[in-house]
């Protein structure tokens, strides 16, 4: 039998801080908290997934390894990048729309659902819900 992958369970970072990772998480992306405790938070990511942020001693940083967030839509990325970099003081990423790096170095790049190419990831029903439509091009004539 064939293995299907239904998804992503959870996304794991490292912090130096669990409990301050928390409340950024929470204040940026207003993330809820599932419980925590010992160096450890576990955070809900939609209503399918968790982030697991981890205490640890000393940071490895890396340069390629990162995540993606989807919020609704470009005001809410503008709201993100806002907070980042006005708040947190954080950089952006000059060749994407929202990619930074957190105050412990891991990498988000931040999509929208206006994105047709992530938001088939989703399930359709949550798509629905959010009313979310897309401006397709009319076809040609020609094309099938």
């Amino acid at each position: 039998m064939a293995v299907q992958v239904y998804g992503c369970n959870h996304v794991v970072i490292e912090v130096t801080d669990a409990k301050k990772a928390a409340r950024f998480y929470h204040d940026v992306f207003g993330l809820k908290m599932l419980r925590g405790g010992e160096g450890a938070v576990w955070c809900k990511l939609g209503e399918h997934q968790f982030m697991a942020i981890f205490e640890v001693e000393e940071l490895q940083p890396d340069s390629v390894k990162h995540f993606g967030l989807m919020v609704r839509d470009a005001k809410q990325i503008q709201e993100v990048r806002k907070k980042l970099t006005k708040k947190y003081r954080l950089k952006l990423h000059p060749d994407f729309r929202c990619d930074f790096r957190d105050p412990w170095g891991n990498r988000i790049q931040v999509g929208d659902l206006s994105d047709e190419s992530l938001v088939w990831l989703l399930p359709y029903q949550e798509v629905q819900q959010a009313g979310i439509t897309f401006a397709g091009k009319p076809r040609k004539e020609n094309e099938s």
